[in-house]
């Protein structure tokens, strides 16, 4: 079984397996390419989407349909004068209403846009037409230009008029995502293309570890648009957080792997064997460190927001596919390439390379050694005074917050709360069941504090439908603490059958859903990678001083990053930015410990734990610092992106893996296994040979 696994990891490596390999990709790809095109039709960007079906603003959408005109998505037009509206205004605004209206565009609702309140103080004048456009994103952004357009026509000189409502939101988070695939993928290209070029100081080699991000790319962007065509919920930040995944393991991966092909074509005068060789002496690392990231990345299938479920599959699976990519693809393009591909650096048979003997990480290493309590409780401590910047953290960040931009449906809002209630762009949603007496739950909702208005929209099957208005903005966090005010009022007046939706509600429960998920998968994560690492260095010791490193590592990543959002003006954090920092951290974290345990597990076998220590860490500090940087770098792309949330995940991504890989993975674990010594390895077999003992 041992040598056909052999047979099967060498293959690529082959004289004829490396062409099989090449073709078989080339297949593979002729045939994904027409759906890799359709990816981005199956995203959505809809909150409502990401929300479970037992969701009470959810069982609200379900049960709008059954009214007369419920399931509509309204699109608020505010017009302001500081002055008052004049009889100009009010014409123009008449002129602009008729020119929408006809024809009446595709997906808005009869009788299309209509005049809305006047404000007390008549300065402003709401607008108002309901979409019904069922989820096509690209027919509501349509409409929502059309009627800024028109308005912006006819607006005389001095008259403010701006769009916003739910569908304003809708519009401006569509054109957002718009071209972030494209940017993002040009952006992150660019960068991996700038580091290898950097790291390899070649002008031949880059191109082949780019080749087969290429081929990794457009695989996982197909079995993506299978994945949300089955149902499963893709959203921009998702499909830009794959991206990533994909560039920045791929090249963690690609860069393990030629650094000991380079180790080995020095060794091994033919290219083939150094390749075999190669392979299946870091082939277990990369197998190991891609496995322990899909496990992680899988536990988020359990999530209850389903745009963070959705991540699960599909960044595993990028993952998979950038490993698998890695071990097959590559190795043939390194074989095509030969020694010449590293020009003017050739590793030619016979010459020095990374020794772990000598050289600038062996002097790291020594020096680590010398003092190694002294080392990893300083480093401890430092981290832990970073963990203080976790009391800044907090969950404030709305989704009117979330554009770095000044769009116009955030500039409406501002309009709105200048002249009327501030919630009258996105009314709060309330089905009252026909059997409950009305009166009693309208007036236990009216006194409901931050209730500006209640207002009966219709009957139908489920009840009777009102729009309550709330004096702050909708999507605020003291809106949002109406919303289970309102829940508790309507339920004790009218019974478990009143349901509180709307937009208000949708972010009030996503936001109360992103915080079980976090409560509910950072022990499972943190489960099963121990029992990975476990089972990958077959001990116990060393695993729980790494599982302990990454997670020191990463809250004193979100410290420093909870700081940096405050200094730049920030509103707060997004509710899942713990949780998704959380699995990408110790989860790429654990990868590159994973890359140094292992090599130090193979020179323990032979020279002990503290010189296998002490040369693991000589031998991978290079290769482990490049990929560190480089995903970090991917990572670092994120934050360049329109929006706030993407924004902090990405620089607390990057900042998280540059300190693991320069302060985590050369400083603390070396530290604490050279303080530890041979109890590293307890209760294995290599602890009990170590001590003397029969395995």
């Amino acid at each position: 079984m041992k040598d056909a696994l052999v047979r099967v990891a060498s293959f690529p490596a082959g004289r004829v397996g490396k062409w099989v390999v090449l073709a078989a990709w080339i297949v593979i790809l002729v045939l994904l390419f027409p759906l890799a095109s359709k990816f981005e039709s199956v995203q959505s960007n809809e909150p409502s989407s990401f929300l479970p079906g037992g969701a009470e603003s959810v069982l609200v959408l379900d049960l709008q349909e059954k009214f007369p005109g419920g399931d509509v998505t309204p699109a608020v037009a505010v017009a302001q004068r500081e002055s008052g509206l004049t009889a100009a205004d009010r014409a123009a605004l008449a002129k602009a209403t008729a020119q929408f209206n006809r024809p009446l565009p595709e997906g808005i609702e009869p009788p299309g846009l209509v005049p809305g309140p006047v404000s007390p103080d008549g300065t402003s004048q709401l607008l108002i037409a309901n979409l019904s456009v069922g989820g096509d994103s690209d027919l509501l952004l349509k409409d929502v230009q059309k009627l800024r357009a028109d308005l912006a026509a006819n607006a005389p000189p001095g008259l403010e008029v701006k769009v916003t409502g739910p569908a304003g939101i809708s519009a401006d988070a569509i054109e957002v995502f718009s071209g972030i695939n494209t940017n993002l993928l040009l952006a992150t290209v660019l960068l991996v293309f700038f580091l290898l070029l950097i790291i390899y100081r070649s002008p031949i080699f880059w191109i082949l570890p780019l080749i087969a991000l290429g081929f990794a790319e457009i695989t996982v962007r197909a079995l993506g648009y299978l994945i949300g065509d089955a149902g499963v919920v893709v959203n921009g930040q998702s499909a830009g957080i794959l991206l990533v995944l994909v560039f920045g393991s791929g090249t963690d991966y690609a860069l393990l792997l030629t650094a000991r092909y380079r180790e080995e074509l020095r060794r091994t005068e033919d290219k083939h064997e150094a390749m075999r060789v190669a392979i299946l002496r870091a082939g277990p690392a990369i197998v190991a460190s891609a496995g322990t990231v899909i496990a992680a990345l899988l536990c988020l299938s359990l999530a209850e927001v389903n745009g963070t479920a959705g991540l699960g599959p599909i960044g595993a699976i990028g993952v998979a596919v950038a490993m698998l990519v890695m071990v097959t693809a590559l190795p043939a393009l390194l074989l095509l390439g030969g020694r010449v591909a590293f020009w003017p650096f050739i590793p030619r048979f016979g010459s020095t390379g990374s020794n772990e003997t000598q050289g600038w990480w062996r002097r790291v290493a020594d020096r680590v050694g010398r003092r190694p309590r002294a080392t990893w409780v300083t480093t401890a401590l430092v981290l832990g005074i970073c963990c203080f910047g976790l009391l800044s953290y907090n969950t404030t960040l709305t989704s009117a917050d979330d554009f770095r931009s000044d769009v116009e449906s955030v500039q409406g809002q501002e309009l709105i709360s200048r002249a009327f209630p501030a919630g009258s762009s996105a009314p709060t949603n309330v089905i009252v069941p026909a059997s409950v007496d009305q009166a009693k739950v309208v007036a236990a909702l009216k006194d409901t504090p931050g209730v500006s208005m209640v207002r009966k929209v219709g009957t139908g099957e489920p009840g009777v439908l009102y729009d309550v208005t709330l004096k702050d903005p909708p999507y605020s966090s003291t809106a949002y603490a109406v919303i289970d005010e309102l829940r508790v009022n309507g339920k004790a007046a009218g019974g478990q059958g009143v349901l509180v939706g709307g937009p208000t509600a949708i972010e009030a429960d996503l936001k109360a859903a992103e915080q079980r998920d976090l409560q509910l998968l950072v022990p499972i994560v943190l489960v099963v990678v121990l029992v990975i690492l476990a089972l990958l260095l077959r001990a116990v010791a060393a695993p729980l001083v790494l599982i302990g490193t990454v997670i020191l590592s990463f809250l004193s990543s979100l410290g420093i990053a909870a700081l940096v959002f405050d200094l730049f003006g920030f509103a707060g954090e997004s509710a899942s930015l713990a949780l998704f920092g959380f699995i990408f951290l110790v989860a790429l974290g654990v990868d590159y410990n994973i890359f140094l345990m292992a090599r130090v597990r193979e020179e323990t076998l032979e020279h002990g734990t503290r010189e296998g220590m002490l040369r693991g860490l000589a031998v991978t500090g290079g290769v482990i610092t490049s990929a560190g940087i480089v995903l970090a770098g991917t990572f670092a792309v994120l934050a360049v992106l329109p929006l706030v949330s993407i924004t902090q995940i990405g620089f607390l991504v990057a900042f998280g893996v540059l300190l693991d890989t320069l302060v985590v993975r050369t400083l603390l674990v070396p530290a604490m296994v050279l303080d530890l010594g041979d109890r590293t390895w307890w209760p294995s077999a290599l602890w009990k040979r170590r001590r003397g003992q029969k395995p």
